[in-house]
């Protein structure tokens, strides 16, 4: 079978421990054997990014804008511990941080839904995609621990002079504090990257706040996306017979518990970090999950693996060891970048590919065959394979399905 030519590159992130390793056998097993495509390989490994003073992620943020692709392995993000453990020369950053910052826009989680694995939600029929603003916030703030009694104020001095200044609290003892802040403009960036990928997906948005405590943090998120719906996206929307709402957070909490899926929730930088492993869990594993991080304007996609490095595989595969590692979402990672690749240059046979290899990953779990993560959760009499057995088994079953 011919190779499926691609013309443009994708930037290829890769990562840390056991995802890494997993990372390879992906593209040895599942995507070069199958594409012609050109890969602009970037090493943020933490050894590498220690090595290149974490200027390598820059460069592949910047690869990511360039291509207007990027398909990213899960990397770790350093403590005190993980300093000493491979004598960094500082606690570096996230690197997800990091890209995010670059790149701006909004972080999309939706489950993988497979029928033979249990939703601890069973009404949740169809996915619940989360759109996290991936700025500012707790994310940013500057938090401190108050010493004992004082005041507490809060000051701002625009360029022309102007003081805003406000009493926060008097402190009777010691006790905590936290300043934070958003933008206008990313909050606008938000609501544009949201309503677009609504448009895309054709479902419903909501999004969740807490303006009525926050009346003005969170009201201006209420007042910025209503504002740009109601200018640029509600004619769109009623002709693709889909709505936009906002909703108080407890009462989308509440609701989404009730309904059965099939929408976008928008929600703030921390609700959405919250609510993406919330909805997740609810529909049977955090290794069932897509991420990909879009701009405002569609243009550029990061696709990731939306979980951890593993670790206590990687330590058994170091050891020698098999192991039995949920390679899904990294699967994911690589259809989801390749479907944008595709839209990007009009390639329908990589999107046929991309399309096919999803499908297949779905019917190779629903035939009995996973890993041990998923066998679990289905019972005591569900078999499990290998790490790179599990690849073996989608490998042989996408050359079935391509060749069809």
């Amino acid at each position: 079978m011919a190779k499926i030519k691609v013309a443009n590159p994708v930037a290829d992130l890769d990562g840390d421990e056991m995802t890494r390793i997993i990372w390879q056998w992906i593209k040895d097993k599942l995507i070069l054997p199958f594409l012609d495509l050109p890969i602009d390989y970037y090493d943020l490994g933490m050894e590498n990014r220690d090595a290149t003073d974490d200027k390598v992620t820059i460069e592949a943020a910047e690869a990511i804008k360039r291509h207007g692709v990027g398909i990213k392995c899960a990397t770790i993000t350093p403590d005190a511990a993980r300093v000493k453990e491979f004598g960094l020369k500082q606690m570096w950053k996230s690197p997800n941080g990091t890209i995010r910052n670059i790149l701006g826009g909004v972080i999309f989680r939706e489950p993988i839904i497979c029928k033979n694995v249990p939703r601890l939600v069973p009404g949740w029929t169809k996915p619940i995609i989360i759109g996290r603003h991936a700025y500012g916030d707790q994310y940013r703030a500057t938090d401190f621990r108050v010493p004992g009694k004082g005041k507490l104020t809060i000051r701002f001095e625009g360029e022309d002079g102007a003081v805003i200044e406000h009493e926060v609290f008097n402190f009777p003892s010691s006790g905590i504090a936290q300043a934070q802040f958003n933008l206008d403009d990313s909050i606008r960036d938000f609501a544009h990257a949201t309503f677009v990928y609504g448009l895309a997906r054709r479902q419903p948005v909501y999004l969740s706040t807490k303006n009525t405590i926050l009346k003005a943090y969170d009201g201006r998120f209420k007042d910025l996306f209503q504002e740009i719906f109601d200018a640029e996206y509600a004619d769109k929307y009623k002709a693709a017979g889909i709505t936009y709402e906002h909703r108080l957070i407890d009462d989308m909490v509440a609701s989404a518990m009730k309904w059965s899926g099939g929408y976008i929730w928008a929600c703030k930088n921390y609700d959405g970090d919250v609510q993406s492993d919330s909805v997740a869990q609810g529909f049977g594993s955090l290794g069932l999950m897509t991420s990909v991080l879009i701009t405002p304007d569609g243009k550029v996609m990061e696709a990731e693996a939306a979980h951890g490095t593993v670790t206590r595989h990687y330590r058994q595969h170091q050891r020698g060891e098999s192991t039995s590692t949920n390679s899904i979402a990294s699967i994911f990672a690589w259809t989801q970048g390749l479907k944008h690749r595709a839209k990007l240059d009009g390639n329908t046979d990589l999107e046929h590919f991309a399309d096919t290899l999803e499908k297949v990953c779905v019917e190779t779990v629903e035939a009995g065959s996973m890993t041990k993560d998923l066998a679990l959760l289905i019972g005591d009499r569900q078999g499990w394979l290998t790490t790179e057995g599990f690849l073996d088994k989608v490998a042989s079953n996408l050359e079935k399905a391509l060749a069809a």
